[in-house]
């Protein structure tokens, strides 16, 4: 049976745990990229992952996601074990997440992307089974709700980088995972589309869509999260809600050297 567990509180409620990992590690060759990470994030919350560049941020994602195997260590999304599953597997338990550097079909239309998102099997059979009037409907709904159903036509590599960025989410976003994790979504992105994303994510969760966001925007960050986790070296040094984290000396450390 699947359990949820609780982080523990100073005041108030105790807050659910929406992922947790425990002594996650993942080394290549010499240089432990993640090392002995123990991490809980909040459901129901957006949650933010930062850290100096080689902190080892991307590398976490991608072993909770079973882009890469840990060498050592658990992860678990509401109380069930996902270690190690494949990421077909792990996004049916309801993760959703988006890449550092964008994986779109570049010469596909925006609207074919979106579809070939929500059909299992080889790309060509997504292709000729995508044709279904719902999968059409709410693709057009999500384009419509990023902001670039007026490109449906449109070839994907034609979109600005930003447009791309979108397009990724709206693209995760067809199989309405309960749980979105962003690598850097506003990573080369202007701040005209710096505010939509921001905008994009607030009424996500509060339509009850949980988030975890690798961002360097500290400005984005700051304004957006409930809960920040930091990174250094692998592991977590700091956690809190942004007012704390801002002025953790250990944080200051890790980013200024002061």
């Amino acid at each position: 049976m699947t359990t949820t567990s609780a982080l523990p509180e100073t005041t108030g409620a105790p807050t659910e745990v929406n992922l947790a990992t425990e002594g996650l590690s993942k080394a290549f060759g010499g240089v432990r990229a993640v090392d002995g990470a123990t991490v809980r994030f909040h459901h129901g919350k957006v949650n933010a992952l930062i850290g100096p560049n080689g902190s080892g941020k991307t590398t976490f994602f991608n072993c909770v996601t079973g882009m890469i195997q840990p060498d050592a260590g658990s992860v678990s999304y509401r109380g069930t074990d996902i270690t190690r599953k494949a990421p077909h597997r792990i996004a049916r338990t309801g993760i959703g997440r988006s890449f550092q550097l964008c994986r779109i079909f570049p010469r596909m239309t925006v609207l074919e992307n979106m579809l070939v998102a929500v059909r299992p099997g080889s790309l060509g059979r997504q292709l000729r089974s995508s044709r279904d009037r719902d999968d059409i409907e709410r693709a057009r709904s999500l384009l419509s709700r990023v902001g670039i159903d007026h490109l449906e036509r449109a070839e994907a590599r034609d979109l600005s980088y930003g447009q791309q960025k979108l397009l990724e989410l709206a693209g995760v976003l067809m199989a309405d995972p309960e749980t979105i994790m962003l690598d850097e979504p506003a990573g080369g992105v202007n701040p005209a589309l710096i505010d939509r994303i921001a905008s994009l994510v607030r009424s996500l969760n509060a339509e009850g869509k949980t988030f975890i966001v690798v961002e360097h925007n500290m400005d984005l960050v700051m304004s957006l999260s409930d809960h920040v986790v930091v990174f250094d070296r692998g592991r977590q040094i700091c956690e809190g809600p942004p007012s704390v984290v801002q002025n953790d000396p250990r944080v200051l450390e890790a980013y200024l050297g002061v």
